[in-house]
């Protein structure tokens, strides 16, 4: 038998604000505490100041590639 009580929900940081929330599915902005840390993430997403990195060069934007 087993009787060991439950082991407490693992405990991640809000990407925005750092508040701890518990990674369960009643954390419903998980990894985010609330919906406004969410929409603070996802606009700075828009406004591009998140940016991935890649090794490729970008063509460039003028339209009159020449071949």
């Amino acid at each position: 038998m087993n009787d060991a009580p439950p082991k407490p929900p693992r405990l991640v940081s809000c990407p925005t604000c750092g508040k701890p929330v518990p990674w369960t599915p009643e954390s419903r902005w998980r990894p985010f505490c609330s919906e406004r840390c969410k929409l603070i993430d996802l606009g700075a997403w828009a406004d591009e100041r998140y940016r991935l990195s890649s090794d490729e060069k970008t063509p460039p934007e003028s339209g009159n590639e020449s071949q």
